[in-house]
């Protein structure tokens, strides 16, 4: 029975697997974004309304929430594994990690709240 415990490695091809689907998951919506926004930059007029109409819509605003949450995961898995790697002290690697979780919780509520 293989034991987890705070003061071990991070968990292997799962956080391995987490950071690589994140960051693809990041740079295919980056590049769709960048190359919708050089197609329509000939159709918008770039005035604020115009802009506003499209991250109103709510298909943008799905691609941008999951945009946030890959980038939150590619967050906390990178995170975790230098508090993991570098802190030796388990009760300062448990405040780490905490402060991490709370940090990381406020900013996809406040992505929530911003995007929609």
């Amino acid at each position: 029975m293989v034991k987890h415990n705070l003061t071990g490695a991070g968990y292997g091809l799962n956080s391995w697997l987490q950071q690589r689907v994140s960051a693809v998951i990041m740079l295919v919506i980056a590049i769709g974004f960048l190359v919708f926004i050089f197609v329509s930059a000939f159709n918008i007029n770039g005035s604020f309304y115009s802009w506003q109409n499209l991250f109103n819509c709510i298909f943008t605003k799905v691609i941008m929430q999951i945009f946030f949450a890959a980038l939150l995961i590619h967050a906390w898995v990178g995170i975790r594994d230098i508090w993991m790697d570098y802190i030796e002290c388990s009760a300062v690697k448990l405040t780490l990690h905490t402060c991490t979780v709370l940090w990381l919780a406020g900013s996809l509520i406040y992505s929530i709240k911003v995007i929609w």
